[in-house]
């Protein structure tokens, strides 16, 4: 019995099959197989790694919902953090309290609190109430807060710092909140970001 001509699977010259099923030459067999073999090896390759980052997306979800209602209060106060530095590198201000220039370069600048999130936690996430500061007059002064004041007043005017200090309604965040702030200013921040890089 003759069957019909057919290319070989791996050299892809013409043969003349001796057997039904035949896809090689004898000669090309035990070399399709290894590469038959390697083929099969990378495929196993690929499907085991897509069903390790399915289970990495399911296990960050997972963590993400294990979040206490303090690792997101952290996550999200460091996130409207580094907006708030953003925000005044962008406009060029100096210390708020000093009145010197920053310096952007190292790790020398905070954002600073006008009431500190320990005696006022409602307004830590108040953008009147933050502003960049150096490490210097927000650490080793505690921050500074006389010459704090008479830069905020400067910088915001009289009424909106005295609404700051009149601010005494306590306020409790949810999960959800605390999410949306922390995506909120983790936007805000790439945002003013991209466009000073334009």
């Amino acid at each position: 019995m003759t069957f019909r001509r057919t290319r070989c699977a791996h050299c892809r010259t013409r043969f003349d099959p001796k057997r039904y099923g035949q896809v090689v030459h004898e000669e090309c067999a035990a070399d399709w197989a290894i590469a038959e073999r390697e083929k099969e090896a990378r495929k196993e390759e690929k499907r085991r790694q897509a069903e390790a980052k399915v289970q990495r997306a399911l296990d960050r979800k997972k963590r993400e919902q294990l979040k206490t209602i303090p690792q997101l209060t952290k996550e999200a106060q460091l996130a409207f953090n580094a907006y708030i530095r953003a925000r005044d590198q962008a406009a060029g201000y100096d210390c708020i309290s000093s009145g010197r220039p920053l310096d952007w370069s190292g790790n020398a600048v905070d954002a600073g609190h006008y009431r500190s999130t320990g005696a006022a936690p409602h307004l830590r996430f108040n953008e009147d109430n933050c502003h960049a500061q150096s490490k210097h007059d927000n650490q080793f002064l505690s921050g500074n807060a006389i010459d704090y004041r008479i830069g905020l007043i400067a910088r915001i005017g009289l009424a909106r710092v005295e609404a700051l200090e009149a601010d005494n309604q306590p306020r409790k965040w949810t999960r959800e909140e605390l999410i949306d702030i922390r995506a909120k200013y983790r936007a805000k921040a790439k945002q003013l970001k991209k466009e000073s890089q334009q």
